[in-house]
Formats: C-alpha cells, sequence, structure tokens
C-alpha cells in the first residue's frame, strides 16, 4: 500500500557506503535509541539505500515483476480468510512496486472490503477509504490515485509496499514515516503484511524506536516470513 512516498552500486545485501561505523555492528542489531547523532547517520544511510533498492526494483524485467505480482498475491490468499466484509487495505503501485489491482479486485468479488491509504498532511497518520473496481478517483499526494468519495474506514489488514526488509520484519519504506506513525496511533492490533521483491531483503534497517516491524513478509520468492509482532486479527 502505499502513499508513504518519497522523500551505488553495490552488490545485492551489502550496505551502501555507510555515513558512520554502523556497518561495523552487529546485523542484528536492533537498538532503538533516541540518540540524535545516530538517528541523522541512519537518516542519511537509509537514504541511500532505499535509492539503490528502488533503482535495483525499476530495473527489473516487467514479466518477472508480474510474475512476483501473482505469486505473492496467491500467499496473500494463504494469509488472508476470505471472511464476508473484512478491511483490507492494499496500495495502488508506484515506481515499480508489486502490481496487486487485480487481486483487489478478486478481493472485491469474494466479499472483501477493499481500501487505500490516504495521505491527509505531513506528520499526520493516513486513513483509509473504501476501493472499488470503477469507482471515482482522484490524484492524491505525488499523483497516486485514490479514491474520491466514501467514508473512512478502519482496515482489519494492512498490506505494505517494501522497498526493503531485514530479518527482524522491519520495514525500509519512502522515508515519509506515514505507515508507522499510523500503526502506532491506531493500529496497534491489525495484521500488517509487508509486500516486496526478495532483492529488497538486507541485514538489518538500523531499526529506530518509531520503527514498527510487519507481522509477515511476503515476497513471491518465498513462502511467507513471520517476524513475530503480535496481533489480534483474525
Amino acid at each position: 500500500m502505499s502513499n508513504d512516498r518519497p522523500a551505488d552500486n553495490e552488490k545485492q545485501g551489502e550496505f551502501s557506503s555507510p555515513p558512520c561505523y554502523m556497518h561495523e555492528l552487529d546485523p542484528a542489531y536492533s537498538g532503538l535509541t533516541t540518540d540524535e547523532a545516530q538517528a541523522v547517520d541512519v537518516a542519511r544511510w537509509r537514504k541511500a539505500e532505499r535509492k539503490r533498492l528502488i533503482e535495483e526494483r525499476l530495473a527489473l524485467p516487467v514479466a518477472e515483476r508480474e510474475q512476483s505480482a501473482r505469486l505473492i498475491a496467491r500467499h496473500l490468499d494463504d494469509l488472508i480468510p476470505k471472511s464476508e466484509g473484512a478491511v483490507v487495505s492494499v496500495y495502488w503501485p508506484f515506481r515499480g512496486e508489486p502490481d496487486l489491482r487485480s487481486w483487489m479486485a478478486g478481493g472485491v468479488e469474494n466479499g472483501l472490503c477493499i481500501a487505500l491509504p490516504i495521505v491527509v498532511a505531513k506528520g499526520q497518520p493516513l486513513v483509509f477509504r473504501e476501493w472499488q473496481p470503477g469507482c471515482r478517483m482522484e490524484r492524491g499526494v505525488w499523483n497516486i490515485p485514490i479514491p474520491a468519495d466514501g467514508p473512512e474506514i478502519v482496515p482489519d489488514f494492512v498490506i505494505a509496499p517494501l522497498v526493503g526488509f531485514d530479518q527482524a520484519g522491519f520495514r525500509l519504506g519512502y522515508g515519509g514515516g506515514f505507515f508507522d506513525r499510523t500503526l502506532a496511533q491506531g493500529l496497534k492490533e491489525q495484521t500488517v503484511i509487508g509486500v516486496g521483491y526478495d532483492g529488497g531483503s538486507i541485514a538489518t534497517i538500523f531499526p529506530q524506536w518509531h520503527d514498527i516491524p510487519m507481522n509477515w513478509i511476503v515476497t513471491g520468492d518465498t513462502l511467507p516470513r513471520a517476524t513475530g509482532r503480535i496481533s489480534t486479527s483474525k
């Protein structure tokens, strides 16, 4: 899903030119700190890593991206119960993200309520509005299409697009912080599924105090990975 949008030549799996000595830390590092100097270093590192990963994603052949999207859709069918009326927030594809629009349309046919996230303002959590095939759309932030009408709804499942991800389930997004802010302020019990490509896997995103891990990581190349984040959604 996403309206959490922007804000090397290393081999896949290695860090882009690190701005400090974080690259010497244990890859399992997860010290959630509020240290301002470290936060600046982490932000600089993430910006470089984000650029690298997006470039690699855009360079993937279209056929490969389409195949990944089909496999991801199958995994989502296994993870999300076919309960009538369950609300699932997805995203409108952007910058080479897996295109799940066919899965969204199929979900509506099967009784799911599909929603799209909407950016209200900088520094504010996302809101969600129902989407159906053929509904009236308008351009939102970064010209990403969003439903033009309808009340705000609260999702039971949140599908979040990944630029990158680590083995602890932390997500590297576009730097706006909208998803983490939304999860922290109102969606603490929802099941959150990060969706991306296997090439987005990195050792660690150097999680900060505001970062919230996904419940599941789904890439299509491997089976869904449970991250250990607790959710009460059924």
